[in-house]
């Protein structure tokens, strides 16, 4: 079976080194020292000074909007993983759905500006697939019109846009680090934020609002533990070289698809990209369904990844998006990871044109 994503795994031997540092503590969870080093590494890493690991992305949203105190309406895309609308909703806030670029699939910063109003208290956008959104002119737009920008970063780690992480702007992000993602803890996630008050607010929001026995403000456990910080810790060495390795599947697969009735979403100048996925955009949906099903008669499993259109949720109310609509139902993700051998790789690509020119 060849899935969409495979989980990257480090030397165990290393991992159980890390773990013996936890069993000599004794300490499992509550800003432990592994946790403490996994942040310090992360900021060196990615280059920002403010970073709170927390138990997921989802919860990191959450949090976020809890922390900038956010309650109002929230204008937010379509086109992203349901977490990005739920956590809106689950928080209290409405969302408002505005369309997408097709070139980049990203949140169209036009369509943004014309839905602000006077209820408008942030703007939650996603870079989708690693790809940035246009994040001046988002940038320029919150500050005129007095509203938060907040990034979903889940798929942007290790990208850097204008020569800055891509974490690094708007008021905050937020980003997954999921078993399935290119920097993973097996679960987790983290807030960057840009100054140290609202750093210290996301702390206290993460570890039910106190410190010892002194209470500052309404909080929940979004603490994660020394056993995924021991993962991620494990984990962030291999990060450049899974980067490049994922780079040449990328590579083999546009050469592959050059000449088939493919799209593939724009990837800007300034960006140094973290090919954590590999989307295609077929004609119509017909001929991807016809795809999906002679990929897994192949022991292939692809993903619509993101379908549907976060807008026509049974349990959200939103205005048409007909082009993220369009996208969604024609976007289909490949199978990427590290650790894809090249008979894998081949395979994939045999089935793939094989069934597209038949059609």
């Amino acid at each position: 079976m060849i899935n969409v994503t495979k989980s990257f795994l480090p030397p165990k031997e290393e991992y159980d080194r890390l773990l013996d540092r936890l069993w000599e503590s004794h300490w499992l969870t509550n800003n432990g020292p592994l946790q403490q080093e996994l942040e310090h590494q992360l900021k060196d890493y990615l280059g920002i000074d403010f970073l709170q690991i927390t138990s997921n992305g989802t919860i990191a949203i959450q949090i976020i909007l809890k922390a900038l105190g956010i309650k109002g309406k929230v204008i937010t895309t379509p086109f992203s993983y349901v977490a990005t609308t739920s956590t809106v909703i689950w928080e209290g806030c409405e969302p408002v759905f505005v369309d997408i670029d097709p070139r980049t699939l990203c949140i169209d910063p036009d369509l943004v500006e014309e839905a602000i109003d006077d209820e408008t208290e942030a703007v939650l956008a996603t870079h989708v697939f690693g790809l940035p959104c246009d994040v001046e002119r988002l940038k320029e737009i919150g500050i005129r019109k007095g509203v938060k920008v907040i990034y979903d970063a889940a798929h942007a780690f290790g990208c850097r846009y204008l020569g800055r992480s891509l974490l690094d702007w708007g008021d905050a992000s937020t980003c997954s680090f999921h078993a399935t993602k290119l920097f993973h803890m097996g679960e987790g996630g983290c807030v960057v934020t840009h100054d140290p008050v609202l750093d210290r607010e996301v702390s206290l929001k993460k570890s039910f609002g106190h410190v010892g026995d002194e209470h500052f403000t309404l909080g929940i456990n979004g603490k994660n533990s020394e056993l995924h910080a021991a993962m991620g810790l494990a984990v962030l060495p291999y990060t450049p070289a899974n980067i490049a390795e994922r780079q040449k599947i990328v590579e083999a697969y546009d050469d592959a698809i050059a000449d088939l009735p493919l799209e593939r979403p724009m990837i800007p100048a300034g960006l140094h990209y973290n090919y954590a996925y590999y989307p295609v955009l077929f004609k119509d949906e017909a001929s991807l369904l016809s795809t999906v099903t002679a990929l897994r008669a192949n022991g292939i499993i692809p993903r619509r990844y993101f379908w549907p259109s976060l807008e026509t949720l049974p349990y959200v109310r939103g205005n048409p998006c007909p082009r993220s609509e369009d996208v969604a139902s024609r976007v289909l993700c490949l199978p990427l990871y590290n650790g894809l051998s090249g008979d894998e790789l081949e395979k994939v690509i045999q089935v793939l044109q094989s069934a597209i020119r038949t059609r």
